[in-house]
């Protein structure tokens, strides 16, 4: 079930197909596609070009799909088990330095995984494949289970796959299993100062 969305002004259609359904075809996603998806990730815009982003993935059925569901919170990983991939986006909180500065803390690496996160999120569209991010996510047991680094912050997870017929979801999930509206511009960007 699929509602049009309309856009105020004139943008490309891949922004509003793309959206995030939780309803997934359980089938494996191979390994060109799911690389296209993270090559599109792997090319967004960071500050400095440090790129601070990384992904670490488990492909459905392989010997590391159980451990990432796992580390899922259960209203999660009730849905995303149908996935064909997961992927946990964790950033560089270290600003690298160079000759001429030292490192320091990052006041931009979440930022910039976002911007990474929302073009996998674009490609996965293009590709017939959609993603889904959580942030319900046992982000202690993820840390340590997937031995990330102090320096690095966990994101988010995505949930990756081809979108299917909602019938399978529990009830209060079917009925939101649908592209979402946005609240008009004029109620999120201003000119000038923030309106009081």
């Amino acid at each position: 079930m699929t509602t049009a969305r309309t856009a105020e002004y004139p943008i490309e259609t891949l922004f509003l197909d793309r959206w995030s359904p939780r309803a997934y075809d359980a089938i494996s996603i191979p390994n060109p596609d799911l690389f296209s998806i993270l090559e599109a990730a792997r090319w967004a815009p960071s500050a400095y070009n440090v790129q601070p982003w990384r992904f670490l993935y488990a492909h459905r059925g392989d010997k590391n799909w159980a451990t990432f569901l796992g580390l899922l919170d259960p209203f999660n990983a009730s849905w995303a088990h149908t996935a064909s991939a997961l992927v946990i986006v964790i950033s560089d909180i270290i600003m690298p330095g160079d000759d001429t500065r030292p490192d320091k803390a990052s006041h931009y690496n979440s930022f910039d995984a976002g911007a990474a996160w929302a073009q996998m999120a674009l490609q996965s569209s293009t590709m017939g494949y959609k993603a889904h991010a959580m942030a319900g996510i046992l982000f202690d047991e993820a840390r340590e289970t997937l031995k990330i680094p102090e320096r690095y912050k966990i994101e988010i997870a995505v949930a990756v796959g081809k979108p299917t017929n909602p019938n399978n979801l529990p009830e209060a999930m079917r009925k939101r299993e649908q592209p979402s509206d946005r609240k008009p511009l004029c109620e999120l960007a201003f000119a000038g100062v923030f309106p009081s």
